[in-house]
Protein backbone atom coordinates (compact mmCIF):
# COMPACT_ATOMS: atom_id res chain seq x y z
CA UNK A 1 0.00 0.00 0.00
CA UNK A 2 2.95 2.32 0.48
CA UNK A 3 3.23 2.95 -3.24
CA UNK A 4 -0.46 3.87 -3.72
CA UNK A 5 0.07 7.67 -3.36
CA UNK A 6 2.97 7.51 -5.81
CA UNK A 7 0.90 5.55 -8.34
CA UNK A 8 -2.03 7.94 -7.97
CA UNK A 9 0.24 10.93 -8.47
CA UNK A 10 1.76 9.35 -11.57
CA UNK A 11 -1.73 8.64 -12.98
CA UNK A 12 -2.80 12.21 -12.32
CA UNK A 13 0.25 13.60 -14.10
CA UNK A 14 -0.24 11.22 -17.02
CA UNK A 15 -3.86 12.31 -17.35
CA UNK A 16 -3.05 16.01 -17.09
CA UNK A 17 -0.30 15.74 -19.71
CA UNK A 18 -2.74 14.11 -22.09
CA UNK A 19 -5.51 16.63 -21.44
CA UNK A 20 -3.16 19.54 -22.07
CA UNK A 21 -1.71 18.08 -25.27
CA UNK A 22 -3.96 15.31 -26.57
CA UNK A 23 -2.54 15.58 -30.10
CA UNK A 24 0.89 14.27 -29.06
CA UNK A 25 0.54 12.70 -25.60
CA UNK A 26 -1.22 9.35 -25.34
CA UNK A 27 -3.86 8.91 -22.62
CA UNK A 28 -3.16 6.76 -19.57
CA UNK A 29 -4.35 3.19 -19.68
CA UNK A 30 -7.67 2.12 -18.23
CA UNK A 31 -9.77 5.26 -18.90
CA UNK A 32 -12.69 5.06 -21.30
CA UNK A 33 -12.32 7.31 -24.37
CA UNK A 34 -15.78 8.78 -23.86
CA UNK A 35 -14.81 9.97 -20.39
CA UNK A 36 -11.48 11.33 -21.64
CA UNK A 37 -13.30 13.32 -24.30
CA UNK A 38 -15.47 14.96 -21.63
CA UNK A 39 -12.41 16.06 -19.65
CA UNK A 40 -10.60 17.25 -22.79
CA UNK A 41 -13.55 19.36 -23.86
CA UNK A 42 -14.08 20.81 -20.39
CA UNK A 43 -10.46 21.86 -20.04
CA UNK A 44 -10.12 23.37 -23.50
CA UNK A 45 -13.52 25.06 -23.65
CA UNK A 46 -13.05 26.71 -20.27
CA UNK A 47 -9.59 27.98 -21.18
CA UNK A 48 -10.63 29.12 -24.66
CA UNK A 49 -13.70 30.91 -23.35
CA UNK A 50 -11.69 32.71 -20.70
CA UNK A 51 -9.04 33.87 -23.17
CA UNK A 52 -11.61 34.87 -25.78
CA UNK A 53 -13.25 37.11 -23.19
CA UNK A 54 -9.91 38.69 -22.25
CA UNK A 55 -8.62 39.12 -25.81
CA UNK A 56 -11.61 39.75 -28.10
CA UNK A 57 -9.67 41.79 -30.66
CA UNK A 58 -7.02 39.10 -31.08
CA UNK A 59 -9.78 36.47 -31.32
CA UNK A 60 -11.56 38.39 -34.07
CA UNK A 61 -8.41 39.42 -35.93
CA UNK A 62 -6.80 35.98 -36.12
CA UNK A 63 -9.98 34.15 -37.11
CA UNK A 64 -11.20 30.75 -35.94
CA UNK A 65 -8.45 28.42 -37.13
CA UNK A 66 -5.47 30.54 -36.08
CA UNK A 67 -7.08 31.46 -32.75
CA UNK A 68 -7.81 27.87 -31.74
CA UNK A 69 -4.33 26.77 -32.83
CA UNK A 70 -2.85 29.53 -30.65
CA UNK A 71 -4.91 28.56 -27.59
CA UNK A 72 -4.07 24.88 -28.01
CA UNK A 73 -0.36 25.71 -28.27
CA UNK A 74 -0.62 27.79 -25.09
CA UNK A 75 -2.47 25.01 -23.27
CA UNK A 76 0.11 22.44 -24.31
CA UNK A 77 3.28 24.45 -23.95
CA UNK A 78 2.97 26.91 -21.06
CA UNK A 79 3.31 26.12 -17.37
CA UNK A 80 1.27 28.70 -15.49
CA UNK A 81 2.70 30.18 -12.30
CA UNK A 82 -0.66 30.71 -10.61
CA UNK A 83 -3.98 28.85 -10.22
CA UNK A 84 -6.00 32.10 -10.25
CA UNK A 85 -8.38 32.47 -13.20
CA UNK A 86 -7.91 36.24 -13.17
CA UNK A 87 -4.19 35.73 -13.85
CA UNK A 88 -4.57 33.45 -16.87
CA UNK A 89 -4.63 36.45 -19.21
CA UNK A 90 -1.31 37.67 -17.82
CA UNK A 91 0.14 34.19 -18.25
CA UNK A 92 -1.01 34.27 -21.90
CA UNK A 93 0.76 37.61 -22.39
CA UNK A 94 3.97 36.24 -20.85
CA UNK A 95 3.82 33.21 -23.10
CA UNK A 96 3.33 35.30 -26.22
CA UNK A 97 6.29 37.48 -25.24
CA UNK A 98 8.52 34.40 -25.13
CA UNK A 99 7.13 33.13 -28.44
CA UNK A 100 7.45 36.38 -30.40
CA UNK A 101 10.94 35.72 -31.75
CA UNK A 102 10.78 31.93 -31.72
CA UNK A 103 7.73 31.51 -33.97
CA UNK A 104 7.83 33.50 -37.23
CA UNK A 105 4.30 32.33 -38.03
CA UNK A 106 2.89 34.57 -35.29
CA UNK A 107 2.03 38.17 -36.23
CA UNK A 108 4.84 40.35 -34.88
CA UNK A 109 2.36 42.74 -33.25
CA UNK A 110 0.66 39.98 -31.26
CA UNK A 111 2.50 40.42 -27.91
CA UNK A 112 1.88 44.19 -27.92
CA UNK A 113 -1.80 43.79 -28.72
CA UNK A 114 -2.18 41.07 -26.07
CA UNK A 115 -0.66 43.33 -23.42
CA UNK A 116 -2.89 46.22 -24.51
CA UNK A 117 -6.01 44.06 -24.17
CA UNK A 118 -4.85 42.57 -20.86
CA UNK A 119 -4.39 46.03 -19.33
CA UNK A 120 -8.16 46.59 -19.22
CA UNK A 121 -8.76 43.58 -16.96
CA UNK A 122 -5.63 44.32 -14.92
CA UNK A 123 -6.87 47.83 -14.11
CA UNK A 124 -10.41 46.66 -13.41
CA UNK A 125 -9.27 44.18 -10.76
CA UNK A 126 -6.31 46.18 -9.45
CA UNK A 127 -6.26 46.33 -5.65
CA UNK A 128 -3.85 49.27 -5.55
CA UNK A 129 -4.55 51.88 -2.88
CA UNK A 130 -4.06 55.62 -3.04
CA UNK A 131 -1.09 57.02 -1.09
CA UNK A 132 -1.84 58.85 2.12
CA UNK A 133 -1.22 62.52 2.83
CA UNK A 134 -2.53 63.91 -0.46
CA UNK A 135 -4.40 67.17 -0.91
CA UNK A 136 -6.95 66.31 -3.59
CA UNK A 137 -9.02 69.52 -3.46
CA UNK A 138 -6.29 71.93 -4.68
CA UNK A 139 -8.32 75.07 -3.88
CA UNK A 140 -9.36 77.74 -6.38
CA UNK A 141 -6.28 77.43 -8.63
CA UNK A 142 -5.51 73.76 -9.32
CA UNK A 143 -2.84 74.59 -11.90
CA UNK A 144 -0.87 76.71 -9.44
CA UNK A 145 -1.24 74.13 -6.68
CA UNK A 146 0.10 71.43 -8.99
CA UNK A 147 3.03 73.61 -10.01
CA UNK A 148 3.95 74.47 -6.42
CA UNK A 149 3.30 71.07 -4.88
CA UNK A 150 4.42 67.55 -5.72
CA UNK A 151 1.82 65.99 -8.03
CA UNK A 152 0.90 62.40 -7.15
CA UNK A 153 -0.03 60.11 -10.04
CA UNK A 154 -2.97 57.76 -9.67
CA UNK A 155 -1.99 54.09 -9.26
CA UNK A 156 -4.88 53.39 -11.67
CA UNK A 157 -3.39 55.50 -14.49
CA UNK A 158 -0.72 53.75 -16.55
CA UNK A 159 1.37 55.37 -19.29
CA UNK A 160 2.18 52.65 -21.82
CA UNK A 161 4.47 52.52 -24.85
CA UNK A 162 4.10 50.02 -27.71
CA UNK A 163 6.10 49.40 -30.86
CA UNK A 164 2.90 48.72 -32.80
CA UNK A 165 -0.29 50.83 -33.16
CA UNK A 166 -2.27 48.54 -30.88
CA UNK A 167 -5.35 50.77 -30.77
CA UNK A 168 -5.84 50.42 -34.54
CA UNK A 169 -5.08 46.74 -35.10
CA UNK A 170 -8.08 44.64 -36.09
CA UNK A 171 -9.41 42.40 -38.86
CA UNK A 172 -9.12 45.25 -41.38
CA UNK A 173 -5.74 46.56 -40.23
CA UNK A 174 -2.84 44.19 -39.60
CA UNK A 175 0.43 46.10 -40.07
CA UNK A 176 3.56 44.36 -41.27
CA UNK A 177 6.12 47.13 -40.67
CA UNK A 178 6.99 48.65 -37.31
CA UNK A 179 6.12 52.38 -37.40
CA UNK A 180 8.93 54.88 -36.96
CA UNK A 181 7.33 56.24 -33.79
CA UNK A 182 5.99 54.23 -30.85
CA UNK A 183 2.33 54.28 -29.86
CA UNK A 184 1.92 55.99 -26.50
CA UNK A 185 -1.24 55.31 -24.52
CA UNK A 186 -2.73 56.33 -21.20
CA UNK A 187 -4.90 53.63 -19.64
CA UNK A 188 -6.81 54.73 -16.55
CA UNK A 189 -9.61 53.50 -14.35
CA UNK A 190 -12.12 56.23 -13.63
CA UNK A 191 -14.15 56.80 -10.47
CA UNK A 192 -16.94 54.61 -11.81
CA UNK A 193 -14.63 51.65 -12.36
CA UNK A 194 -14.55 51.93 -16.15
CA UNK A 195 -11.21 51.67 -17.94
CA UNK A 196 -10.51 54.32 -20.55
CA UNK A 197 -7.74 54.63 -23.12
CA UNK A 198 -6.33 57.74 -24.77
CA UNK A 199 -3.36 58.40 -27.02
CA UNK A 200 -0.55 60.43 -25.50
CA UNK A 201 1.84 62.85 -27.13
CA UNK A 202 5.54 62.20 -26.48
CA UNK A 203 5.69 65.30 -24.25
CA UNK A 204 2.80 64.19 -22.03
CA UNK A 205 4.17 60.66 -21.85
CA UNK A 206 7.53 62.05 -20.74
CA UNK A 207 5.82 64.34 -18.24
CA UNK A 208 4.10 61.34 -16.66
CA UNK A 209 7.48 59.61 -16.44
CA UNK A 210 8.96 62.62 -14.65
CA UNK A 211 6.02 62.80 -12.25
CA UNK A 212 6.12 59.08 -11.58
CA UNK A 213 8.55 59.07 -8.68
CA UNK A 214 6.36 61.51 -6.73
CA UNK A 215 9.24 63.52 -5.28
CA UNK A 216 9.47 66.70 -7.39
CA UNK A 217 7.29 69.75 -7.72
CA UNK A 218 5.23 70.11 -10.84
CA UNK A 219 7.18 73.18 -11.98
CA UNK A 220 10.50 71.35 -11.59
CA UNK A 221 9.29 68.49 -13.77
CA UNK A 222 8.02 70.93 -16.38
CA UNK A 223 11.27 72.87 -16.39
CA UNK A 224 13.19 69.67 -17.03
CA UNK A 225 10.75 68.78 -19.78
CA UNK A 226 11.16 72.24 -21.35
CA UNK A 227 14.95 71.82 -21.31
CA UNK A 228 14.68 68.38 -22.93
CA UNK A 229 12.32 69.76 -25.58
CA UNK A 230 14.68 72.69 -26.28
CA UNK A 231 11.95 75.33 -25.99
CA UNK A 232 12.87 79.02 -26.08
CA UNK A 233 9.82 80.08 -24.07
CA UNK A 234 10.22 78.39 -20.71
CA UNK A 235 7.64 80.55 -18.96
CA UNK A 236 5.01 79.96 -21.62
CA UNK A 237 5.80 76.26 -21.48
CA UNK A 238 5.35 76.36 -17.72
CA UNK A 239 1.94 78.04 -18.02
CA UNK A 240 0.72 75.51 -20.61
CA UNK A 241 2.13 72.71 -18.50
CA UNK A 242 0.24 73.92 -15.43
CA UNK A 243 -2.99 73.85 -17.42
CA UNK A 244 -2.12 70.32 -18.57
CA UNK A 245 -1.54 69.21 -14.98
CA UNK A 246 -4.91 70.65 -14.00
CA UNK A 247 -6.63 68.70 -16.80
CA UNK A 248 -4.87 65.52 -15.71
CA UNK A 249 -6.08 66.13 -12.16
CA UNK A 250 -9.62 66.73 -13.39
CA UNK A 251 -9.70 63.43 -15.27
CA UNK A 252 -8.21 61.53 -12.32
CA UNK A 253 -4.75 60.73 -13.68
CA UNK A 254 -3.29 62.85 -10.89
CA UNK A 255 -4.77 62.41 -7.42
CA UNK A 256 -3.55 65.71 -5.99
CA UNK A 257 -0.38 67.04 -4.42
CA UNK A 258 1.93 66.58 -1.50
CA UNK A 259 3.70 69.57 -0.03
CA UNK A 260 7.03 70.21 -1.75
Amino acid sequence: MADVPARLRAQQFALSRHLRDPATVAPPDGIEERRLAVYRDLLYNNLEGLLAGNFPVIRQTLGDAAWHALVRAFQAGHRCRTPLFTEIGREFVRWLETRADADPALPPWLPDLAHYEWVELALQISDAVAPEGIDAALGDDPAQALLDGVPVASPWAWALAYRWPVHRIGPDHQPTQVPAQPTLVLARRDAGGDVRFAELSPLVYRLLELLGDGTRRGRDCLRQLAAEAGTDDAEGFLAEGGAMLARMHGEGSLLGVRAA
